[in-house]
């Protein structure tokens, strides 16, 4: 009898790529295989995410598009994790009864004993209770799609601060932090599987340790600098209230940690930032960014911002906007408000109408597309150092600009570029390298460029 398959896919951030490896990982160590397509597996899974009300239907669209596929064969087993099945737990099914494992944010590594005991009784199974996950035994294999040049590894789960519009607390549960030689250990595992940077996942990586007493998130930084082949470091996301000096000063003397952060703001508003309790005011997140600049200048900044939060007025948004103006950001993920279940904005009034909310996020995303422009124009004539990620990916027609380029990789600053070979063919390039490029040109959301002969 041949193994039996699987598929996964995987919707919202990087914490649920992370959990879809360590399925993977696990159902491999079962004896199953990867499927090259869903329509082939035996099990599909979907890892899903509730953060916003756009992202839970887009989940819920998906489950319902492999229904046909479950009709065609049905020994094929369908299994729905992440926030929305945390979220939903039992009611998943009654909005989708052909689903036959709902596993929560808490049973990730239980998902592979669900199958098999779904596969030996015909009754549904949902599992979402909040008790602690063993500890990871080694790194998760590659999941499909994923590069391995850069792996995400998970430093603590859930959050304990309560934003009044975010969801994550109620399904992600309260902030645990991993050990640190467990993650140290995975990270040596990692590198030595080829891989050359890591990012450091967590809610708010910024409070890591603070309850277990491990040292907080810079001392850990400075552990995992210390790992030997490793080339880069990144983290998210940040907390700005929990921004401490001790880890902006870091910025400035671990070689391995690269010079971006993610600090969402959420808004530019003292009254909206109260209303949404996030615990710092316009000026301290201002101050913060000028201490990163002053740490490592040139660092990069992305943030996060929600527009039309309840009782947002005019004026509010034009602090927003200004603070986008002030803080200069390399990029921005803006989004419209929406109710989430269980949190204290759903209830507050009035709510800004959803034909304005598009316009402001419009207005917003204008804004910043000018700044990033900008930003990405002083960058032509400079040489950077690129991580080579693979093959760059060529849109149909060909071209020039990004359509002629061979790789696809970072800068320390986080910036896509798309790299060809120039005149004289280039050096051999492979996944993993580190390259000097010469940027040639700016694009809306990368750059591209020649690489050096040198």
């Amino acid at each position: 009898m041949s193994a039996r398959t699987f598929y996964i896919y995987t919707l919202g951030c990087q914490m649920n790529v992370y959990d879809a490896e360590r399925v993977a990982a696990a159902l491999r160590g079962r004896g199953w295989r990867d499927a090259p397509v869903a329509a082939e597996a035996d099990l599909v899974v979907v890892h899903t995410c509730a953060v916003r009300a756009k992202a839970e239907q887009k989940a819920f669209s998906l489950i319902g598009r492999l229904e046909p596929l479950k009709r065609g064969r049905p020994g094929v087993l369908l299994a729905v994790g992440g926030c929305v099945a945390q979220q939903e737990g039992e009611r998943l099914l009654e909005r989708a009864p052909h689903v036959d494992v709902v596993f929560g944010t808490h049973a990730v590594e239980r998902l592979p004993a669900l199958v098999e005991r779904r596969l030996k009784d015909p009754r549904p199974l949902v599992d979402v209770a909040a008790a602690e996950e063993p500890a990871p035994a080694g790194p998760a294999g590659a999941h499909p799609g994923s590069s391995p040049v850069s792996r995400y590894v998970t430093i603590m789960r859930g959050c304990d601060n309560f934003c009044a519009y975010c969801v994550v607390p109620h399904v992600r549960g309260p902030e645990r932090s991993r050990p640190p030689e467990e993650i140290l250990a995975e990270v040596r595992a990692f590198v030595a599987a080829g891989a050359r940077e890591v990012v450091l996942l967590g809610q708010n990586v910024n409070s890591y340790g603070a309850k277990e007493g491990w040292g907080g998130f810079a001392r850990l930084l400075e552990r995992v600098n210390a790992v030997e082949g490793l080339r880069r470091i990144r983290f998210t996301t940040s907390h700005p209230k929990d921004l401490t000096d001790e880890l902006i000063c870091a910025f400035g003397r671990l070689e391995k940690l690269c010079p971006h952060i993610h600090l969402p703001v959420q808004s530019g508003s003292d009254r909206v930032l109260s209303a949404m309790n996030r615990r710092y005011s316009r000026a301290q997140y201002l101050d913060k960014v000028s201490k990163l600049r002053d740490s490592f200048p040139g660092i990069a900044i992305t943030s996060d911002l929600i527009v039309g939060f309840p009782g947002e007025t005019a004026e509010d948004f034009e602090e927003t906007l200004s603070l986008l103006r002030q803080a200069r950001f390399d990029g921005v993920f803006a989004f419209m408000y929406s109710d989430r279940p269980h949190t204290p904005a759903a209830g507050l009034e009035p709510k800004v109408p959803p034909v304005e909310k598009r316009r402001r996020l419009q207005v917003l995303l204008g804004v910043q597309e000018e700044i990033t422009s900008a930003i990405h124009r002083a960058l032509v004539g400079t040489r950077q150092e690129v991580l080579v990620e693979g093959p760059a990916r060529l849109p149909r027609g060909g071209g020039g600009g990004p359509a002629a380029a061979r790789w696809t990789g970072r800068t320390a600053a986080n910036k896509i570029v798309h790299v060809r070979a120039g005149n004289g063919g280039g050096r051999a390039v492979a996944p993993g390298a580190c390259v000097t490029v010469r940027i040639e040109r700016a694009h809306a959301h990368s750059l591209s460029g020649v690489l050096d002969p040198g």
